[in-house]
């Protein structure tokens, strides 16, 4: 006989909506590569802080709801890969900018 579904494993709750971004705010003076970098590693240390905040409140048994947890630390995870390979293909296209013969 197979168990009944659990109800409180639903997952069509608000929780697992997928909020927008934001767009990046631009700098009053124009935009430029060097603020909009600054302004990237800002948003995604801003995302790491939060998942550290809301895994010690886990820990410390003051968290509300779990699956808010698991939602920061699955977006800092996915935020910081994301930072990894835009670092890994900058890396590739100046290596090969500087191997590219005059």
């Amino acid at each position: 006989m197979p168990t009944p579904i659990d109800p409180s494993f639903s997952t069509t709750g608000p929780e697992w909506q997928i909020q927008p971004l934001e767009p990046a705010a631009r700098p009053a003076g124009g935009s430029s590569f060097g603020g909009a970098l600054g302004q990237a590693i800002q948003s995604l240390e801003q995302s790491q802080e939060q998942a550290a905040d809301a895994a010690r409140s886990l820990a410390e048994g003051t968290a509300t709801d779990p699956t808010q947890v698991v939602m920061a630390v699955e977006r800092a995870r996915l935020s910081m890969q994301l930072a990894s390979q835009i670092r890994a293909k900058a890396v590739e296209a100046y290596q090969d900018v500087f191997h590219t013969q005059v």
